[in-house]
């Protein structure tokens, strides 16, 4: 099993965080469970095997070509045969830059990109099949990204808006801080909370929330600094807030999670 990671090019660069390549030479079955990121994702699968994820209680095979919505809760996935996928991750407002939707309808769902985004991504799929060439792939990508970029220039304004409402909560997560942001930009709390879900498919509390425990999560992987340490290193009250959040993202306690830790999560922070 291997991730490599692949840096976009300059005009992109504002919009993806980074693509990557997962390839698994192995036949044997595994289940994991993904935890929000706060990202969105594109991913196109290139090889013969399967991925199912839990829905309703049952599993069900994802499609060839998926866009991964804002994740907010852990989600199960299963795993059969030999992967090869390459994976488009966005920032967490820049994927409303590359469809005509409000990106919150997505939220907590594996889709079929072809209902999504039509025959112009069939097509870029079929391309890159057509060769192994990790650069070309690229260049493929890159060339549909920017003509989405182009074709939806004029929502700029708002998504640029709503990137410095983001840039400001990071730097003051505190609800009072909402208040001001809002007033900063001439808006309601309400409408900042509105055009932020509609730009990000998360509401202000829940980026700040799903932030907190992805670092916390990369701390706990990292190093060995006791739970208590990283609780209040994250700005968590205290480490049965730290504990109590940790499981509503990804199922499990922090110790629990170190004991046995989750493949895909791991690769992917």
């Amino acid at each position: 099993m291997e991730f490599q990671y692949f840096l976009p090019s300059e005009i992109l660069k504002p919009y993806i965080k980074h693509y990557y390549i997962f390839e698994s030479d192995s036949d044997i079955e595994f289940q994991d469970t993904v935890f929000p990121s706060g990202e969105m994702e594109m991913i196109f699968n290139l090889g013969d095997g399967i991925w199912e994820s839990l829905k309703d209680e049952k599993f069900h095979k994802t499609p060839k070509i998926e866009l991964w919505g804002q994740i907010t809760k852990p989600l199960a996935i299963k795993s059969k045969g030999k992967h090869t996928m390459l994976g488009i991750r966005f920032y967490t407002h820049s994927a409303a830059y590359f469809f005509n939707d409000e990106v919150g309808v997505f939220n907590d769902q594996i889709l079929n990109l072809e209902d999504v985004i039509g025959k112009p991504i069939t097509t870029l799929h079929l391309q890159l099949l057509e060769t192994s060439d990790i650069k070309k792939r690229i260049e493929l990508i890159e060339t549909f990204l920017i003509k989405k970029l182009i074709t939806n220039d004029k929502k700029s304004q708002k998504i640029q808006k709503v990137a410095h409402i983001l840039s400001s909560l990071i730097r003051d997560p505190s609800e009072n801080n909402i208040n001001i942001v809002a007033a900063k930009y001439g808006m309601t709390p309400r409408y900042l909370h509105k055009l932020v879900f509609q730009h990000t498919g998360l509401a202000p509390k829940s980026f700040n929330k799903i932030r907190r425990f992805q670092h916390s999560l990369k701390l706990i992987t990292d190093n060995n600094s006791p739970l208590t340490s990283i609780a209040y290193d994250c700005g968590y009250f205290d480490q049965s807030h730290f504990i109590r959040d940790f499981k509503s993202f990804t199922g499990t306690t922090p110790t629990a999670y170190l004991e046995n830790q989750f493949t895909i999560n791991h690769l992917l922070i």
